[in-house]
C-alpha cells in the first residue's frame, strides 16, 4: 500500500508544462529527503531529481536538469516537481518517494523507503 499520494499528471504537448505534488497524511515528510523517480514503458525505473531534507542540496538526473524543478514546502507536507519545455522522451509514470539514502544513493530506488502509487504523465500532440 502506497503511502505517498501523487497528484498533477496528465497529458500535455510537447514543449508544455506539468506540476506534479506528492503529500501524505500518514508521517511528517520533514524528517525525510524526498526523490522523484518515472518509470517509461519497456524501461527500468529511473531517477529524476532528489532534494535534501532542508531544501539545500538538490540533483537531477542529466536528462532533465534546465527543463525540471524540484521543491518542497514542509509546512504543507508536500513536495513538487516542475516540469517544463516536455518532451515525448518524458512521458513516463512519475512516483515520489521518501527516505534518507546516502550521498551514492540519492537517485537509486534501494534509497528510499516510502513510495507513492504513481501519476502518469504523456507527452503527446
Amino acid at each position: 500500500q502506497s503511502q505517498l499520494v501523487e497528484s498533477g499528471g496528465g497529458l500535455v504537448q510537447p514543449g508544455g508544462s506539468l506540476r506534479l505534488s506528492c503529500t501524505t497524511s500518514e508521517f511528517n515528510l520533514d524528517y525525510y529527503a524526498l526523490g522523484w523517480f518515472r518509470q517509461a514503458p519497456g524501461k527500468e525505473r529511473e531517477g529524476v531529481s532528489y532534494i535534501s531534507r532542508s531544501s539545500l542540496t538538490t540533483v537531477y538526473a542529466d536528462s532533465v536538469k534546465g527543463r525540471f524543478t524540484i521543491s518542497r514546502d514542509n509546512a504543507r507536507n508536500t513536495v513538487y516537481l516542475q516540469m517544463n519545455s516536455l518532451n515525448a522522451g518524458d512521458t513516463a509514470v512519475y512516483y515520489c518517494a521518501a527516505g534518507n539514502p546516502m550521498r551514492s544513493s540519492w537517485l537509486v530506488e534501494e534509497g528510499y523507503v516510502y513510495w507513492g502509487q504513481g501519476a502518469q504523465v504523456t507527452v503527446s500532440s
